[in-house]
């Protein structure tokens, strides 16, 4: 196990999209046998046990080892990102987006056309998002331990729309924000890592933040992730020009019911 977490723990490079040739179909689970995708490091059973086991300690310990949170969703994740593919196959944004496997990075981002966007578009106030909170989408770790090319797509883009939900959801990046997008996450996805990460994440707040995450923001995160259709199924980057508000009504988001500044 150590040597995989040592893999695991590289310096994240962005890989090239996973997504095989326009006349080969999709490839089924490969069980351990050969390479699937770029950084695909095959794994028996046993070893995603042992490495869901050390990521999901660590990443409990320290919610901001993204690099631990990405290993825990990735050996812990199979049933429900397949049911997460089926729900994009059946949903024609979803399959668009299946079939074309966009990506999200700054080489693929075009900044200079998010900043020439209107005030109030959802591209303009992603890209505030990102100065605002001084983060990269580059950040996101690549899929290593999903034995499934398309299923590893699947988590992938679950991880590169992470501040894209953010932004519709109008949570900062601090511990408080993060937690609430992780329950309105694991409403909406069922993924184990955000669900254990909603549950456990709360036990460093104050006690102030802790009251005010309990009565108001858990109950918010949890019923406009149930309100909201699948977040997979939207193609963010043919919406960059749609309004914020009116992406928020689309996908049934209210807004949230206290201000997190000063809450920690």
């Amino acid at each position: 196990m150590a040597t995989l977490l040592r893999q695991a723990l590289r310096p994240h490079r962005l890989p090239a999209s996973p997504r095989p040739p326009a006349d080969v179909p999709h490839r089924a689970g490969s069980h351990g046998v050969g390479l699937l995708y770029p950084d695909h490091i095959p794994t028996s059973l046993l070893q995603k046990a042992l490495l869901a086991a050390g990521s999901a300690g660590m990443a409990l310990y320290n919610p901001y080892r993204h690099d631990m949170v990405a290993v825990l969703g990735e050996t812990t994740g199979h049933r429900t990102l397949k049911a997460l593919r089926d729900q994009m196959r059946r949903d024609p944004e979803g399959a668009q987006i299946l079939q074309e496997r966009p990506r999200i990075s700054l080489s693929t981002l075009d900044l200079g056309k998010l900043q020439s966007l209107p005030e109030g578009s959802f591209g303009r106030e992603y890209l505030r998002f990102l100065d605002v909170n001084r983060v990269s989408p580059d950040t996101r770790a690549p899929t290593r331990f999903v034995d499934d090319e398309e299923l590893a797509y699947v988590i992938q883009r679950y991880r590169e729309v992470h501040d894209m939900l953010h932004t519709v959801l109008g949570m900062p990046t601090n511990i408080l924000g993060e937690i609430v997008v992780k329950w309105f996450e694991a409403v909406q996805t069922g993924l184990p890592m955000c669900i254990l990460g909603a549950l456990f994440g709360p036990v460093r707040l104050s006690a102030r933040s802790l009251q005010v995450l309990v009565s108001e923001l858990i109950p918010w995160a949890v019923q406009n992730g149930r309100r909201a259709p699948c977040v997979l199924n939207l193609y963010y980057e043919q919406r960059w020009e749609q309004p914020l508000k009116a992406l928020q009504e689309e996908l049934g988001i209210t807004p949230p019911p206290v201000d997190l500044k000063g809450l920690v």
